[in-house]
């Protein structure tokens, strides 16, 4: 049964639509949205993805994947003594009721060792995986569309 679940919410999220129209038991799964990454710069095989969460009880983003690159890693970047520093982190909490922002400056998924070039406009596929409490994970499957990289953010 829980097979049939994970399939819905993924149907649900590839068609666009909230995860939680998906099925009722699925209420509680997170609600993702604005997904998008950064086209990659000539010469460069790094990238970022970004995106809103929104949950109705507390969860934690735990673990991003994608097949355009070898590592997919949780990162927040900081300021801290007039230096932005950038470091990786285990989870992204999402409070019940309350949104996260995924975005450039601040938390995001690094994208490393990209096996090809990201270009604006291309779709790119994420499987992002939550800790859901109690032991128990949810993995949702999102498309990213690429935009060309703004001038002034470097993640």
């Amino acid at each position: 049964m829980k097979t049939f679940f994970r399939i819905a919410i993924v149907l649900a999220a590839l068609n666009g639509l909230p995860a939680a129209c998906a099925q009722k038991s699925s209420a509680e799964a997170p609600q993702i949205s604005d997904v998008w990454i950064k086209a990659t710069i000539p010469g460069s095989n790094v990238s970022a993805a970004y995106l809103r969460i929104k949950s109705a009880k507390t969860v934690k983003l735990v673990k991003a994947e994608t097949a355009v690159a070898n590592i997919a890693e949780l990162h927040s970047m900081n300021m801290k003594d007039g230096v932005m520093e950038m470091k990786a982190e285990l989870a992204f909490n999402v409070p019940a009721g309350k949104t996260i922002e995924l975005k450039p400056g601040g938390m995001h998924i690094m994208l490393m060792q990209v096996a090809k070039p990201i270009k604006a406009g291309d779709k790119v596929p994420l499987t992002l995986t939550f800790d859901t409490g109690g032991g128990n994970s949810l993995v949702m499957n999102v498309e990213a569309i690429a935009r060309a990289q703004s001038a002034h953010h470097a993640h």
